[in-house]
């Protein structure tokens, strides 16, 4: 037990230095509010107005995506260097550990976490031609707001 009394001491003394310094602040701080002390920062500039929207639960489900990925890696590190020692029981493991983590990366794709922007209403196609979509399956994309796609002639120079 008493080579555990170092962390047992260090981490009291962490809880304590904190509380203490969260009272100190409380107790000792001048309180003198203000109408910029109270407003939100960003980036030194004082807002005009409130925020138009939120922001889309997308954002935080593609950064939770990113975390999780993450961990994978982090897992799936030290099994690729001692992958020999583990044998097929780290084998399956690794295997089990990777399907759950692709399961829920279906689902979160399949719930739409990576459509972004405004929701398209589906309207049908009167004109084939007229589709950004080029003859050989090639999606043409950067015609916002222009006239017509430019039609390249093959041996034309």
């Amino acid at each position: 037990m008493s080579q555990y009394l170092p962390i047992v001491v260090l981490t009291v003394l962490a809880v304590v230095f904190g509380v203490l310094s969260l009272v100190a602040s409380k107790v000792l701080a001048p309180k003198r509010p203000n109408t910029a002390k109270d407003a939100p920062y960003e980036c030194g500039i004082v807002p005009s107005r409130e925020s138009p929207e939120r922001f889309p639960v997308s954002f935080y489900i593609v950064a939770m995506l990113f975390i999780m990925f993450d961990i994978e890696i982090i897992f799936a590190y030290p099994y690729a260097v001692a992958h020999e020692v583990l044998g097929a029981f780290g084998f399956w493991e690794m295997v089990a550990f990777s399907a759950v983590f692709f399961v829920a990366f279906v689902y979160v794709v399949a719930r739409g976490a990576l459509a972004w922007g405004p929701i398209k209403k589906a309207s049908p196609v009167a004109d084939v031609s007229a589709s950004p979509v080029g003859g050989a399956g090639i999606k043409v994309v950067g015609l916002d707001g222009r006239s017509a796609p430019i039609e390249y002639q093959a041996g034309a120079a």
